[in-house]
């Protein structure tokens, strides 16, 4: 074997060896079991999370990661009620996922190194940037976590939350009592009750919790923020098919945003001679079909939900009851961090 031929071989070997590990076996193995149903199966946070995911009165789930649940079953199905919402604690969350009982959490879920690389899971995007707080009685007077010393703290058991909250007032060279419930709401219950002196966990979680208050305006959450929390989409490893298409359908949210389409001017758009916005809308094909949907999939989710600016004002912006100011979350272009890559 001469040298050219020799190298030819060892090519090929690698590429067959490379295709081996980069293809297993069950991938599109959850897309597949998603059509086959008819529906996707998708994680909230039990029993409820107010701006987030609440049933109304006729029992039909509400809320930003609610919609968001809706915008993937669009891109597969073109209807985003073909949905069914599990309502799973921060314990049942992870266990649901890797067994099948649900397809997607979108229940703010914070992506971290070690849920990655130990529990095997893949963060397909990051759809909001939070911070951990802490929420106390404005009667306490305390305006900064130091002032904490000694406080009995509500905090749920199995999460980040509860490592940050040790983590930081170690590093502060303060104590505090733990009070560790897992229900949300029982948490909650139990901070308005006097059980415990503050309540902690990701600032938009305790605005969503404070807006069921007896009286929100008595409570304020402080404004350190004890970590980084990134909230994101959560997806078994495995299933590339499907991790590409839950990306791209939340990027066509932020994108929609970014190129001034909305929900009220999105069949306008359709007449566009943007070349960028024809492509996006699917007027010029192929970004659909190279993902196995319809290539009008970004215009089927902005016509029927919105853009993520609108999914952002409708549920949690400052006219809502959880009056959350965008901050990080504007748009890179507006000052914010949210950038995803453009769809073409």
């Amino acid at each position: 074997m001469n040298f050219r031929s020799f190298i030819h071989a060892g090519l090929a070997a690698l590429a067959v060896g490379a295709t081996a590990f980069a293809t297993p076996a069950s991938a599109g193995a959850t897309l597949d079991a998603i059509r086959q149903r008819g529906t996707l199966k998708c994680a909230v946070q039990g029993p409820s999370n107010p701006g987030f995911g609440v049933p109304d009165n006729q029992g039909r789930w509400q809320g930003f990661n609610v919609d968001l649940c809706r915008a993937v079953a669009i891109a597969i199905f073109g209807n985003g009620d073909k949905i069914e919402i599990a309502a799973l604690t921060t314990q049942t969350r992870f266990p649901a996922l890797t067994s099948g009982e649900v397809d997607l959490l979108t229940n703010n879920t914070t992506y971290v190194q070690l849920r990655e690389t130990q529990l095997r899971f893949n963060f397909p995007a990051i759809t909001f940037y939070d911070g951990q707080g802490i929420l106390v009685p404005k009667k306490l007077n305390v305006t900064q976590v130091r002032q904490l010393d000694g406080a009995t703290v509500c905090v749920q058991p199995g999460t980040t939350t509860e490592l940050n909250l040790a983590d930081y007032f170690r590093k502060l060279n303060i104590s505090f009592k733990p009070v560790v419930i897992q229900s949300r709401d029982e948490l909650t219950r139990a901070y308005a009750e006097g059980r415990c002196d503050a309540l902690t966990s990701d600032a938009t979680v305790l605005a969503a919790q404070r807006s069921t208050l007896a009286n929100p305006s008595e409570h304020v959450i402080l404004e350190e923020r004890l970590s980084k929390e990134p909230l994101g989409l959560t997806v078994r490893r495995g299933d590339d098919d499907f991790r590409v298409l839950v990306t791209w359908v939340f990027n066509a949210l932020v994108n929609a945003e970014e190129l001034g389409i909305t929900r009220a001017n999105v069949d306008q758009m359709l007449s566009s001679g943007d070349p960028q916005i024809r492509r996006f809308l699917g007027v010029e094909p192929g970004l659909g079909s190279s993902m196995g949907v319809s290539d009008k999939y970004a215009y089927e989710i902005v016509k029927a939900l919105g853009n993520y600016g609108e999914l952002y004002e409708k549920y949690l912006g400052e006219r809502t009851p959880l009056g959350i100011p965008r901050g990080l979350n504007r748009l890179w272009t507006e000052g914010g961090i949210l950038y995803v890559p453009p769809a073409r």
